[in-house]
């Protein structure tokens, strides 16, 4: 039996709303943890835009996270997402719920199935190939 997500809220990065991940239950949740200063994100957050760009938003719901806990400045993750994601971006409550998914570094991400269990979680060396892969299995 896969284990259940935790069921959170967080504020987006750049808007005065909360993102309330028991709203998209009964869609594939895909929740990517990222720092700005991190080369492995720059290469896989990219990627994981153009996949937002065409995946279908009534069954896929892909969401970024910012872990202003590793981050070297407040305000270093808010520009990083202005700057190049169109995902709707979360700001996490330090590292509260990069290290309650059990994160081992960033990326670190995390795929949800649409009864709200982990499908699965890729760590920061994970391949792209592979999560893409994995989220098939399920959509």
């Amino acid at each position: 039996m896969k284990e259940r997500a935790p069921l959170f809220e967080l504020p987006y990065i750049d808007q005065p709303f909360t993102y309330h991940l028991s709203d998209h239950l009964g869609k594939v949740i895909v929740l990517t943890f990222w720092a700005s200063w991190c080369p492995d994100c720059g290469r896989d957050l990219p990627k994981k835009e153009q996949l937002f760009e065409t995946m279908d938003k009534d069954k896929v719901e892909m969401v970024t996270i910012n872990v202003p806990g590793r981050e070297r400045s407040t305000e270093a993750g808010k520009e990083y997402a202005e700057k190049f994601l169109k995902q709707p971006t979360l700001l996490d409550d330090g590292r509260h719920f990069y290290d309650t998914f059990a994160c081992q570094g960033v990326p670190s991400t995390i795929i949800i199935d649409q009864e709200g269990r982990i499908h699965r979680t890729f760590g920061d060396k994970a391949s792209f190939l592979d999560i893409v892969q994995s989220l098939g299995e399920i959509v």
